[in-house]
């Protein structure tokens, strides 16, 4: 299974990226930007942080084992579009239910 990496951007610039040095073992692409999507959901409800004044600028770059970017996952992705209306009210309430029920995963370290 490959492994891959999700570094967090939270500003420009090479002091603006918190290195992920373990990463994780996923099935695919696919399987890769769902974790992510679900990580900075996580990460925004959870984490009220001096360092980062406005999740929805961050983003996940993701890159493989030998350290090629393979996707770059904005946290504004978490939110969705306003003409998206397949989700129902009560679709929205389970997922919020959901996400206030889970574990809450390892804390990230931001650089």
């Amino acid at each position: 299974m490959p492994r891959y990496f999700f570094h967090l951007r939270h500003r420009p610039g090479p002091r603006g990226l918190a290195v992920d040095e373990e990463g994780d073992d996923l099935a695919d692409v696919n399987a890769a930007r769902e974790h992510a999507l679900f990580v900075a959901r996580e990460t925004i409800a959870r984490d009220r942080l001096a360092t980062v004044r406005d999740w929805m600028v961050c983003s996940f770059e993701i890159t493989d084992e030998a350290g090629q970017l393979v996707l770059t996952v904005p946290f504004s992705d978490t939110v969705p579009d306003d003409d998206d209306d397949e989700d129902s009210d009560a679709d929205r309430e389970r997922e919020r239910e959901r996400e206030r029920t889970r574990r809450p995963s390892e804390p990230m370290i931001l650089a």
